[in-house]
């Protein structure tokens, strides 16, 4: 049985080592994960967090401890906080600046014609039947609304 729960905890620390390797950016290559890249640095990493698993260090111990050793660059998925706030934030910011556009230009697509009507007529002298019929022409209809259970 020893010899099985040997294999296990092998299997065990060589699956968490990769999975760790696979979330620390080497920091020879940059493009790379430490799993992948054949760099020095990115060998001894794996060795290093191979050696950390062993000893007993949760994933979170070693993570902060690589990231303590080598900055938060180090990291694939940084945390949020104030100095990577505007990283995280900046998907939502940009979706809803591009919102508030569309929003903004399909209001002006609707309104730009009574307003170039109404501007047309500014300082013409009109009767009141004139105006009366100018306004019934350019006001919008309300819209028209169906109920379901009023039909």
């Amino acid at each position: 049985m020893s010899g099985e729960d040997d294999l296990k905890k092998t299997q065990t620390v060589e699956a968490r080592a990769r999975n760790i390797s696979h979330n620390v950016r080497c920091t020879e290559c940059g493009s790379q994960s430490i799993e992948e890249s054949q760099a020095d640095v990115a060998i001894l990493l794996r060795k290093l967090i191979r050696d950390e698993i062993r000893a007993g260090k949760t994933d979170k111990e070693i993570y902060q401890d690589l990231q303590d050793k080598f900055g938060e660059t180090v990291l694939y998925a940084p945390k949020f906080d104030m100095q990577t706030a505007a990283l995280w934030l900046s998907p939502f910011l940009v979706a809803g600046a591009a919102a508030g556009v569309w929003a903004y230009q399909r209001h002006r697509r609707k309104t730009d014609v009574h307003i170039m009507a109404l501007n047309l007529v500014r300082g013409v002298p009109l009767t009141k039947m004139e105006k009366k019929t100018m306004l019934d022409i350019l006001t919008p209809p309300p819209p028209k609304r169906k109920l379901w259970w009023w039909s």
